[in-house]
């Protein structure tokens, strides 16, 4: 099971509990492998050159459709992976200083029209979900921000507080502490129904901006071609792990709502997510390269 982020992050977290009952289930073992770096482009390239034959496996995120337009000279097709499940999406909450003048997404917008350009927004990168989650708000809303990429959660979260930057879009588990203590307020969320971590936040499509969606997700993928039998047979096993009540309540404890769904539910999944994410990685002419 390939991870295209680095041990510890919250892919690899998701891999080693799965791949820990996998080896269980089917009796022989399944092991992890970390292949980090260029927006998780490395490992899908090594995963769509692997045989189909169900021993090479990728843990799949939004960094996958996202890097099929950010990335131009990609040496694989992204739609081409098979599909196996979706195991978990969970939201993005658009946090904003305590001081900041709006004090929900409503006023935010107002406040983005009347003064283009001078909200700087925070993300974890060029390219990244939450970069690109900011960007289809200002496709969709109309509005014009600065970005500010970071190298990690902490130090934008550490600059949000300070006010160097006026706002960003992060994962709600990263977030729920700040907000908690007061330091940093959540103003909306990206799924299309509210939290029920947050549930008095409104989701950006009950702001205004109609049809809003963007979450965080992983998955799982086969190279180009795997066999029905082998994928299907992946499936069963993996939705059984996520439906287990120690896992779910993991998954759900972490903020994270647990899909389990379908090889074809997954894959028209992947396939919506790569021509959302493509129509604004050419708007905001974002290239990773």
């Amino acid at each position: 099971m390939i991870v295209p982020f680095a041990p510890g992050s919250a892919s690899d977290t998701v891999a080693r509990s799965v791949a820990d009952k996998l080896t269980l289930a089917m009796g022989q073992p399944f092991l992890v492998e970390n292949r980090a770096g260029a927006g998780s482009t490395i490992a899908n390239d090594y995963v769509a050159k692997a045989a189909p034959d169900g021993y090479t496996l990728l843990i799949s995120t939004a960094a996958l459709p996202i890097g099929a337009s950010a990335y131009p000279n990609l040496k694989y097709d992204t739609a081409a992976f098979t599909s196996i499940t979706v195991f978990t999406n969970s939201a993005l909450a658009l946090a904003v200083n305590p001081d900041f003048p709006a004090k929900n997404a409503r006023e935010f917008i107002e406040y983005a029209k009347a003064n283009p350009g001078k909200i700087n927004f925070g993300s974890l990168g060029m390219g990244t979900s939450h970069h690109v989650t900011a960007e289809k708000l200002k496709l969709d809303a109309g509005i014009n921000m600065v970005h500010v990429p970071y190298k990690g959660s902490g130090p934008a979260h550490l600059d949000l507080m300070g006010g160097q930057i006026q706002a960003m879009f992060d994962n709600l588990v990263a977030l729920m502490p700040h907000f908690k203590s007061g330091k940093l307020i959540p103003i909306a969320v990206t799924t299309s129904k509210r939290h029920p971590q947050l549930p008095d936040v409104p989701t950006l499509s009950e702001a205004g901006v109609k049809g809003f969606e963007a979450v965080a997700w992983f998955g799982i993928v086969a190279p180009p071609g795997t066999p029905k039998d082998i994928v299907n047979k992946l499936n069963i096993e993996i939705v059984k792990i996520l439906n287990t009540p120690e896992v779910r309540q993991r998954l759900i404890d972490g903020g994270s709502e647990v899909i389990g769904n379908s090889p074809d539910d997954a894959d028209r999944f992947l396939k919506s997510e790569i021509k959302k994410w493509g129509v604004v990685v050419r708007s905001a002419k974002i290239s990773a390269e």
